[in-house]
């Protein structure tokens, strides 16, 4: 039992000696205790159940494109058969008619739904990161706290917009065409250089994305400088997972399993990591030092003096031993009259 204190001690000595494995272990044991792994399962769900209404909104979207341009709807039709010839193509124009004639049902049917399964995605995403953080929100009005859940959806999607600025910046084609329009494509170096760029774009795309959902999704407001830097954690890591994530369903989808199912299943994963890694950056910030609760002090001491009133304990005594001496003094004449 003292080999086994012995040896955690030196394990705690040594982990606190370094300030980086401390914080990753306090990260870990506040990700574990908040659920983290059960609040990104059903971020996931909602993340899937919105895919549908959008799919919906496109096709709104297609079928307004497609009825507002006579040509590009006779090519299209015209693709399909040329594609898929017989009953399959007459089955698909004929859904492309449908969606040309309802794309004002359908839309509205989409936004409406969208909007239901959005405010859910939210809600549970900003649950989720008050959870890390360790907050006590009280239960308010249900119309103001779902008012203040569209304002998230709201900022957030605007986030993601200065994302994708980024992110296009990051485009190699994009990037390539500005070389050769400006004549620098044959310049040495020139394509190292631009692959540094946009990987870095990239980078600063998912911070800035990050960066928000850590710092202004949570119920109550939190540090930005601290939410900064779990944002950057977090966006490595994605950009990792981006990478190894596309080369292994190139591999999943070359098999007719994969090729049925990978979309779904990959989307599914794909959500799944990526809410881990938002969750874990946030437990991450909410462990920083910055935002560890100080010790309380300890209360005040209060001394108050006690008096033992000894005389009247001193004085039932001597009387109790007057009585037995004069017991064994009866008893010893006793025994001589004998």
């Amino acid at each position: 039992m003292q080999a086994i204190d012995n040896v955690k001690a030196t394990i705690e000595r040594r982990v606190q000696a370094r300030p980086w494995l401390d914080h990753l272990i306090r990260a870990g044991g506040r990700y574990q205790r908040q659920r983290g792994d059960h609040y990104a399962a059903g971020i996931t769900y909602f993340t899937v159940l919105s895919l549908f209404p959008l799919l919906m909104v496109a096709f709104a979207v297609a079928g307004f494109v497609l009825a507002g341009n006579q040509q590009l709807f006779q090519e299209l039709q015209d693709k399909v058969v040329e594609n898929m010839p017989g009953e399959l193509g007459t089955q698909l124009n004929s859904l492309i008619d449908q969606a040309v004639r309802s794309r004002s049902t359908v839309g509205v049917l989409g936004l409406l739904a969208g909007l239901y399964t959005g405010l859910g995605w939210m809600a549970n995403l900003r649950a989720a990161l008050t959870e890390q953080w360790e907050q006590k929100v009280e239960e308010g009005n249900w119309f103001r706290t779902k008012l203040s859940d569209l304002g998230a959806l709201v900022g957030l999607g605007l986030a993601f917009v200065a994302s994708l600025g980024l992110s296009s910046l990051a485009s190699s084609n994009l990037g390539a065409q500005l070389l050769a329009r400006f004549g620098l494509d044959d310049l040495p170096g020139a394509r190292l250089l631009l692959t540094l760029l946009s990987i870095v774009f990239a980078l600063l795309a998912s911070w800035a994305v990050f960066a928000w959902i850590i710092a202004r999704l949570p119920r109550e407001p939190v540090t930005l400088a601290s939410a900064a830097k779990a944002a950057l954690l977090a966006a490595l890591a994605f950009e990792v997972f981006k990478f190894v994530a596309s080369i292994y369903l190139q591999i999943v989808l070359r098999s007719p399993a994969g090729a049925a199912f990978g979309s779904i299943i990959g989307l599914m994963v794909f959500s799944y990591i990526t809410y881990r890694i938002i969750l874990f950056a946030t437990a991450w910030a909410a462990t920083a030092s910055e935002n560890e609760p100080e010790p309380l002090p300890p209360e005040p001491a209060v001394i108050r003096p006690r008096v033992v009133h000894t005389a009247g304990r001193f004085g039932s005594g001597a009387a109790y031993f007057g009585a037995g001496a004069l017991a064994a003094l009866g008893l010893a004449t006793l025994r001589r009259r004998r």
